[in-house]
């Protein structure tokens, strides 16, 4: 008789399964990123030059959030102000918000950083810090599929949520309003001490643009 999946397994096959729809063609190297246990270090430079480790913000929750500004899915979150919205009640809590831009130079979606920083400028974004991460180095590790698409880390270094930033999965901004936004909940928590109810969520957005090699 086949054992049964917990709840969990069986959400993280489905997450599983929907990022490889979302990927189509482009094929990512093993994720070393799992909900639970260490994320991933990483070193990456920020728009203006600046060297950012996630290891500089030890003690602290980071949020992780995976932009591209060609998205559609990505604009519906800006373009409507809830993502700046998200981030801003994150900086709020003394919480660190990272942006992450993994498109490779050679996708027509690709932003210089000055051309990254201006559109997050334009948008007047609230995020600590924007990171090019064109060699994909830091999404291949944390498994990142979509954009956008959200990781929170805990203050002692733990992955303590993956997925998408809301329970709509859709490119509509009339949906906004009647979503969970999954990252504020999972924050609320955290700040009460409490252990997040929604740890992983199937991400959706548009694929990365990983450079295939």
């Amino acid at each position: 008789m086949p054992i049964p999946l917990s709840p969990l397994k069986r959400l993280l096959n489905t997450a599983t399964l929907v990022g490889t729809l979302c990927l189509g063609h482009h094929t990512l190297a093993q994720a070393n990123a799992a909900v639970g246990q260490p994320a991933p270090a990483f070193t990456a430079t920020d728009t203006s030059g600046k060297t950012v480790r996630l290891a500089d913000f030890k003690g602290k929750t980071v949020v992780l959030e995976w932009v591209n500004p060609g998205c559609p899915f990505v604009r519906k979150h800006y373009d409507s102000g809830n993502m700046q919205g998200t981030q801003q009640g994150a900086i709020d809590q003394k919480v660190v918000w990272l942006a992450i831009n993994s498109t490779h130079d050679e996708s027509a979606d690709h932003k210089t950083p000055a051309a990254m920083a201006q559109w997050m400028s334009e948008h007047k974004a609230a995020a600590t810090a924007t990171l090019m991460d064109t060699d994909g180095h830091i999404g291949r590790a944390y498994g990142a599929r979509t954009t956008p698409q959200m990781f929170i880390v805990n203050g002692a270094g733990t992955l303590v949520y993956a997925g998408a930033i809301d329970s709509k999965a859709t490119a509509r901004t009339a949906d906004i309003a009647t979503a969970t936004n999954h990252v504020k909940a999972a924050l609320a928590e955290l700040a009460q001490g409490k252990p997040i109810s929604v740890p992983l969520t199937p991400p959706y957005g548009c694929s990365v643009k990983y450079k295939v090699s």
